[in-house]
């Protein structure tokens, strides 16, 4: 018998096993039947949400986000494909023996109770220790900011606190992982600024996977370690929010994701380090990378900040195009500018107001736009 030898690392490999990870995807498809047709809700999605990470399913209406988060809870059965929690397949196992906890947008707090009952009632459930109850209800709300509130109605409070309460009483019972399907689409815009910072900060505290899914852009890229966006049924991109926002995988998610602008163009030339694509008579735009050819058709996407406007033509090693005011929108921190290009596309440029700032262009102004090699990403389809 031939002995095997442990490779180099292999006594690493056992004294410290890898991480399972907190949820787990395996080519899962959700199809329903609706006039007599099979519709596909969720087209073999396949990802990992490590222990302890704040993960976002980010989309449209209807993208199929909800119905995927819907399957990790136990909601809704896949059609084919596979769920795992902790390393466990739980794609047959109904809701209440998943270890996860899910809270909706509608909070669905008990009127009847006041906030301790509300947080207290999945320990009564269970039978836990009136001491135990006792203290895990009081450290959770310590937790949300509610402490001081316990007596209070859930009609008594405003939205946000109401939220908090539904926080509570989902986190109390130590799930290894909570859902939050759209919990902060009944604020106002404000509040929903506020709580995005609030929610971060109890997950940090709790140290719980949190699945959140939302449509809001900015609410994303503000919570999320990590974050999904999907449509129809796929997704498109999953990555870091600067990586989202910084370098999109395809143009539904440059469009989707904040604001940019997209431009078509086929490569001119290429330089060191760049391919120039030409944009009408006078305009370039230059695109850094070693990896594109002659007459390769490209698809660039640049955001709005990025962009510098002036009136007179720039020179060096930048991208330029020039272009005409047709509209200028102050928003406060900064001034929106629609460029109107010779081909008839419009560019969004958006200038921060500096204290000593003045009006760069108004409406019907001859300008030019320029910007850094770098921040021209080509993008997919």
């Amino acid at each position: 018998m031939t002995e095997i030898q442990a490779g180099p690392g292999a006594a690493d490999a056992v004294s410290d096993p890898p991480t399972v990870p907190a949820i787990e995807l395996g080519g899962v498809v959700k199809e329903y039947l609706a006039h007599g047709e099979v519709v596909q809700a969720v087209k073999g999605i396949t990802l990992t949400i490590a222990e302890g990470e704040f993960f976002s399913l980010l989309g449209p209406s209807g993208c199929g986000k909800t119905t995927t988060m819907r399957m990790i809870a136990g909601f809704e059965d896949p059609t084919r494909g596979t769920v795992w929690l902790h390393g466990h397949d739980v794609t047959n196992v109904p809701p209440n023996k998943r270890d996860v906890n899910m809270v909706f947008q509608s909070y669905a707090l008990f009127p009847h109770m006041n906030v301790w009952e509300n947080v207290a009632f999945g320990l009564r459930r269970k039978k836990v220790a009136d001491a135990e109850i006792k203290r895990r209800v009081g450290e959770m709300l310590d937790i949300v900011d509610l402490t001081g509130r316990e007596k209070r109605r859930p009609r008594e409070m405003s939205g946000g606190q109401q939220q908090r309460v539904a926080l509570a009483r989902a986190l109390v019972n130590k799930p290894r992982a909570l859902l939050l399907d759209e919990p902060l689409g009944a604020l106002d815009l404000k509040l929903r600024q506020a709580m995005q910072i609030e929610l971060k900060r109890i997950q940090r505290e709790v140290g719980i996977t949190f699945v959140y899914v939302t449509h809001d852009q900015n609410e994303a890229l503000t919570m999320s370690d990590r974050i999904a966006v999907m449509n129809d049924g796929q997704v498109e991109q999953l990555a870091s929010p600067r990586e989202i926002y910084e370098s999109p995988a395809t143009t539904f998610v440059a469009g989707f994701i904040g604001t940019s602008n997209l431009l078509n163009g086929t490569v001119d030339r290429i330089v060191p380090g760049s391919a120039v694509l030409k944009l009408g008579e006078r305009g370039r735009v230059l695109v850094a990378g070693n990896d594109f050819r002659v007459a390769d058709p490209i698809a660039v996407t640049v955001r709005p900040e990025k962009i510098t406007i002036s009136a007179q033509e720039p020179t060096g090693d930048v991208s330029v195009v020039p272009g005409v005011v047709s509209e200028v929108v102050y928003l406060g921190l900064y001034n929106s500018y629609a460029v109107s290009l010779a081909d008839g596309a419009e560019v969004t440029v958006f200038q921060q107001n500096a204290l000593d700032s003045t009006s760069t262009a108004e409406r019907g102004d001859a300008v030019w736009l320029s910007w850094q090699p770098h921040h021209s990403y080509a993008i997919g389809s």
